[in-house]
């Protein structure tokens, strides 16, 4: 990941060369000497599936990086996005400043399951699920025997719900604090539609709780934040 002054002359340069391979005019997103972000990626699905997570909150005005350009087809895969200039929320307020961000981004509408690009949209949950397990097992084969119980019991379950925009990466690091504004999440390769409390299960298991009522039962910050 590279930060500096967003100056055309240079952004055009590496945009040049890779457009005239393409036979096409090099083409800008990026306002002039504004500061960005370029983030690199050995996955373009991951820098597909963030551009699609950003543009999807900026359109519904949830406080996020702005995408400022992306070139999926590049090696490596890139994302130019702004500059957030803010401080880690501390481990002790976490789940505290947590609530407010993520409802807002919860209530964000999905239009399938999954991630959001780059890989197999899913008509269902369950499907999704499905899927992650044969990835699971096909991965560490020794998950096949807890991957069967588990499959079991997706089936026997009731898993019609209304698929909402997921962060699915939230650790400490990934929640910073505007000074005088907004909490705002960062990173969101991972970002999929589906379940939110797959995304409070997720951070109970990385937080080491014992159940992610904890993440539900904390309070939402100012509406100001």
């Amino acid at each position: 990941m590279r930060q500096g002054p967003c100056d055309e002359n240079r952004l055009a340069h590496r945009r040049t060369a890779a457009d005239r391979r393409r036979g096409q005019r090099p083409r800008l997103a990026h306002r002039r000497h504004e500061p960005y972000i370029l983030k690199h990626y050995s996955d373009p699905a991951r820098a597909a599936n963030e551009a699609a997570a950003l543009a999807l909150l900026t359109h519904h005005r949830v406080p996020s990086p702005r995408l400022l350009h992306a070139d999926i087809e590049m090696q490596p895969a890139r994302t130019a996005q702004s500059v957030v200039q803010a401080e880690p929320v501390p481990a002790d307020r976490f789940l505290d400043e947590l609530a407010g961000p993520l409802a807002a981004v919860h209530a964000i509408p999905g239009t399938h399951f999954g991630r959001l690009a780059g890989a197999t949209r899913h008509h269902t949950w369950r499907d999704y699920l499905h899927d992650r397990l044969n990835l699971y097992t096909a991965t560490a084969p020794d998950l096949v025997t807890v991957a069967a119980a588990l499959r079991q019991d997706l089936d026997r379950v009731n898993l019609d719900i209304e698929h909402r925009l997921l962060h699915h990466d939230l650790q400490l690091g990934h929640l910073v604090r505007v000074p005088e504004g907004p909490r705002v999440l960062l990173d969101w390769e991972l970002a999929a539609f589906g379940d939110p409390t797959s995304d409070l299960a997720r951070l109970a298991v990385r937080l080491r709780l014992l159940s992610p009522q904890r993440a539900l039962t904390h309070g939402p910050a100012p509406a100001d934040q």
